[in-house]
């Protein structure tokens, strides 16, 4: 008989808390309450609505329940190694939303304490995790759809909703940076599909150039990377206009040695109806594949990982390289200056 895990919900700060819990219980975990202290009001409100029948318990009483074996959080960026550190030193596995740090310092800190305790650190990076053409992409280049992927574009544009975006959101020192932020989604699926372990950041880039009010912000970023065997282009943004149907029209393209692949994950524009369209070019020709209906295996794995004590839903070490190279992009990154500045 399979043991069924417990998790805890600490940290509703952002809405990818709603998928990252709404995911784990899919997949058979039990949710054994979540701490209702946050940022932002109104996503501790969209979480009542969508979890009523989850109880709020205090986040001490949640640290120190020796029968909730996760704690899964999307606390305000710069607070979400403090809560890693004390799950893992209470014996809980980990999965936080990106990024999973914004300081250098704070990824050496969870390194450490992951080694000390043997626990699980993992990011749930969305972008990939919670998008079905990601799924069925990863199939199509480990079948050699494509031959050897030897490099990816990552874009990965946001509306900016300003109005009901909570403080902290234009606080760099509370994100990290916009490719800290966002970008980080881009290093994790380059990594992946490029099977690489680690790279190196050629060159990168931020700029704020419709903000003037809030110097401090980023609204673009760009980053060129590469490893041994394939590279990488990396655009983000928070551009996205309010007439598209979309928060973003995120994509991705994995050029193969014998075709490529491009994914558009969440709107085909002025195109198909719908997102998770994928597209593929190879010897054999060119179609589309509607990847509504793949299944997405990250929680999944997530939880047998938890049980059998592997590392099936991402390597070891892995959420704490993209970090890291997302730190060190945004560290290095040159600023460009607006017109007229």
């Amino acid at each position: 008989m399979t043991y069924t895990l417990r998790f805890a919900a600490i940290g509703l700060d952002h809405r990818h808390i709603f998928h990252m819990v709404g995911e784990l219980i899919a997949q058979g975990a039990v949710c054994a309450g979540y701490c209702p202290l946050t940022s932002d009001p109104r996503v501790l409100d969209g979480f009542r609505e969508r979890f009523p029948d989850l109880a709020p318990v205090s986040r001490d009483a949640l640290f120190d329940d020796p029968s909730i074996d996760v704690v899964v959080s999307a606390a305000i960026p710069r607070d979400r190694p403090e809560i890693a550190i004390r799950a893992m030193r209470a014996g809980k596995d980990v999965m936080v939303d990106k990024p999973g740090a914004t300081t250098l310092d704070q990824v050496e800190a969870i390194e450490q304490v992951a080694t000390e305790t043997g626990r699980i650190f993992s990011i749930c990076f969305s972008e990939r995790f919670v998008v079905r053409a990601c799924e069925a992409a990863s199939r199509l280049v480990a079948t050699g759809e494509i031959g050897r992927v030897v490099q990816t574009v990552g874009l990965g544009p946001h509306r900016l909703n300003r109005a009901i975006r909570p403080a902290w959101f234009f606080e760099r020192a509370a994100h990290g940076g916009i490719l800290v932020d966002i970008a980080s989604h881009q290093i994790d699926q380059f990594l992946f599909y490029t099977g690489a372990r680690d790279a190196e950041i050629v060159s990168s880039a931020v700029a704020n150039h419709a903000l003037p009010d809030i110097p401090d912000f980023e609204d673009y970023g760009e980053i060129l990377l590469r490893s041994a065997s394939a590279s990488g282009f990396i655009r983000v943004d928070w551009f996205t206009p309010d007439g598209l149907d979309a928060w973003g029209d995120g994509r991705l393209v994995i050029l193969g040695t014998d075709g490529y692949i491009e994914l558009r994950k969440y709107i085909d524009i002025a195109g198909r109806p719908g997102g998770d369209h994928l597209f593929l070019a190879n010897a054999s020709g060119t179609r589309h594949i509607d990847a509504g209906h793949e299944p997405l295996t990250y929680f999944r794995n997530f939880l047998a990982d938890v049980r059998d004590r592997t590392a099936t839903a991402m390597p070891d070490g892995h959420a704490l390289t993209v970090t890291r190279l997302a730190l060190k992009a945004q560290g290095s990154a040159a600023r460009i200056v607006r017109a007229g500045a």
